[in-house]
């Protein structure tokens, strides 16, 4: 791709299109905001998943200032500004940047080696030392013209720390997105204003079902009686899925010693990512773990193996940790604490295409149970950063023909990733879609020659020679918890009712009616429903409302009507119906729909 490139050649469609694009944006951001404050201090602005941010120092920018900074950006983008860009030499890159008063620049030019050569871009119709000229550090590439961005909304502003240290200066970051049309932008704001309905960090609040506490620290969430529920609905149903295809559950230990995790390569390829621990009686490094695979390795170590022993299946839900950045942690889709319906199976060769079709399938139907749509990506190593991974180019080059190879017999479609493969090996990643069309990487197959050979793994082959075996990394919904966070949005806090914390709730119309309320609840708590009686003094009608709030799935009224007769007045979640039901067919019904994990009402 060159260096700047013609609007008409990026397709918005495509990830690859939308940095293009998102990235020249910040550019003219940074142009806007310098016209403004002319005695900003600009830093930098990525491209992210959704739009870009810019990080500014040496200026005061409230919300209320975010308007008159969108109408300086369409001016820019009015009058048709062409990007352009030069290569230089470094000691002249900090020269110019100190020129223009840009310390930021600066610091960042002196880390480039000095015999690297550096490329600016500059907006400007003139060269790029013009006053009118706004220039900028970066490799690009960008579009050909500021006309090129039709669209802009900036979306928040925060602040942050320089290079994300809290040693560092707090800067102020502005978000943005930017679209080729109006019209994009208008249905963007529309689903923004709709997620922020289904924000599960506030419907987690209002349903009571998980707190964060700056006594136990930011990172770590604490779930109620009622998110445990619903955790764990999500934990068993992972659990019942991989035992059926032969996984049998294990339980490791959270700290481990620092010599664990040389041997794997996670020292040296994820310490900065991992917590330590310290111990009053020994000086020996240990860590808490950010996975569960090299503890799994240790126990398929603590045996002497056959051919026939394989496969060797191994799930575990223990607790992980990882050393996230305060300002990255986002309720919880983005955690130091969680654990991860985490499965290895260490097989022969001739074992991993069906290893790898039974993971498929009960991903497929996990998915399908959720009602979530989804597509593979093929994840492969970057190969102009080969020092990044583990291994040799025989092992990479092995691997990733044989997924390529099982995606291809199974008539699976798949799009290519350079660069997203795990350190050890390359991986088929499921990316899920919610409710509002936002995607996320949640399910993982991952295929590994290294880590087997780099522990030694060893099993006896039927012609009684000694091999290694192949180890296949899975996960069908990743985290739970994290898991939690997208469904409690996708459902918008409205669970099937095989997830819901409270199935039905039943509430008397009067006092009077309280016994028989309580009988009914206690009918359906002993075929295993979550059902409870709402016996306060406070209206019927209050009660109900309170219900609705708390999305119970089913409200049964009850009076001396359906005393007598011994049936309910069962209002069913987000329809006016109501229905005359007797308990007994109430219980078969609402059993059904539980059992089968239904997505929908029994009765809709």
């Amino acid at each position: 791709m060159s260096n700047l490139i013609d609007v008409k050649d990026l397709d918005f469609s495509k990830q690859e299109g939308k940095e293009v694009y998102w990235h020249s944006s910040a550019h003219i951001l940074a142009y806007a905001v310098a016209k403004l404050y002319p005695n900003v201090q600009i830093t930098i602005g990525p491209a992210i998943e959704n739009g870009f941010y810019y990080d500014f120092d040496n200026v005061q920018i409230a919300e209320s200032d975010l308007g008159k900074i969108e109408e300086e950006f369409h001016k820019i983008t009015k009058e048709k500004v062409p990007f352009n860009t030069i290569v230089m030499k470094r000691d002249e890159a900090i020269k110019l940047f100190g020129k223009l008063g840009q310390t930021y620049k600066q610091e960042i030019i002196r880390e480039i080696p000095k015999d690297e050569e550096v490329r600016l871009y500059w907006i400007g119709k003139g060269n790029y030392d013009d006053k009118e000229s706004f220039v900028d550090l970066c490799r690009g590439p960008h579009v050909k013209s500021t006309d090129a961005i039709k669209a802009i909304k900036l979306t928040k502003i925060s602040g942050a720390y320089w290079r994300g240290d809290s040693k560092n200066k707090m800067l102020t970051r502005l978000y943005g997105i930017t679209f080729p049309s109006r019209e994009e932008l208008k249905e963007h704001i529309t689903r923004l204003e709709e997620a922020k309905k289904r924000d599960h960090r506030i419907l987690g609040q209002k349903l009571d079902l998980f707190v964060f506490s700056d006594l136990v620290g930011p990172g770590l969430p604490l779930y109620t009686p009622k998110g445990y529920i619903v955790r764990n609905q999500i934990v068993e149903f992972s659990r019942e899925l991989q035992n059926a295809i032969g996984y049998t559950e294990v339980h490791t230990q959270q700290i481990n010693k620092a010599e664990l995790f040389k041997i794997s390569g996670h020292y040296d390829k994820y310490k900065d990512d991992m917590l330590m621990v310290r111990s009053h009686y020994s000086d020996e490094e240990y860590f808490l773990k950010p996975m569960n695979c090299p503890q799994h390795t240790q126990i398929y170590a603590s045996n002497m193996r056959s051919y026939r022993d394989l496969p060797l299946r191994y799930s575990d839900f223990a607790n992980l940790y990882r050393d996230e950045k305060t300002g990255e942690l986002s309720g919880l889709t983005r955690l130091r604490g969680f654990a991860q319906d985490d499965g290895h199976c260490f097989c022969r060769p001739d074992q991993i295409k069906q290893e790898f079709k039974n993971v498929l399938g009960i991903i497929k139907k996990a998915l399908e149970t959720y009602g979530m749509n989804y597509w593979i990506r093929l994840s492969l190593r970057d190969p102009k950063n080969k020092q990044k991974y583990l291994g040799t180019d025989e092992i990479w080059n092995n691997a990733e023909a044989n997924l390529r190879s099982i995606l291809i017999e199974e008539n699976v479609k798949y799009v290519e990733a350079e660069g997203e493969a795990a350190f050890y090996g390359p991986k088929m990643d499921i990316m899920i879609k919610d409710a509002l069309g936002r995607e996320w990487q949640v399910s993982t197959i991952q295929l590994d020659f290294n880590m087997p050979m780099r522990f030694g793994l060893k099993y006896t082959d039927s012609d009684n020679a000694e091999k290694t075996p192949v180890m296949i990394h899975r996960a069908i919904i990743g985290s739970p918890d994290r898991f939690f966070g997208i469904l409690l949005e996708h459902f918008a806090g409205k669970f099937p009712m095989w997830l819901s914390p409270i199935q039905v709730t039943v509430v008397p119309v009067a006092d009077v009616f309280n016994d028989y309320a309580k009988e009914v609840a206690d009918k359906l708590s002993a075929e295993g429903l979550r059902a409870n009686a709402d016996l306060r003094e406070i209206s019927m009608n209050k009660k109900i409302r309170e219900h609705e709030i708390q999305a119970v799935n089913y409200i049964l009224v009850v009076g001396e009507k359906e005393k007598n007769e011994k049936t309910v007045n069962a209002r069913i979640r987000d329809t006016k119906e109501q229905r005359i039901l007797g308990t007994k067919e109430l219980l078969q019904k609402l059993n059904e729909e539980k059992e089968k994990r239904l997505l929908k009402s029994v009765f809709s």
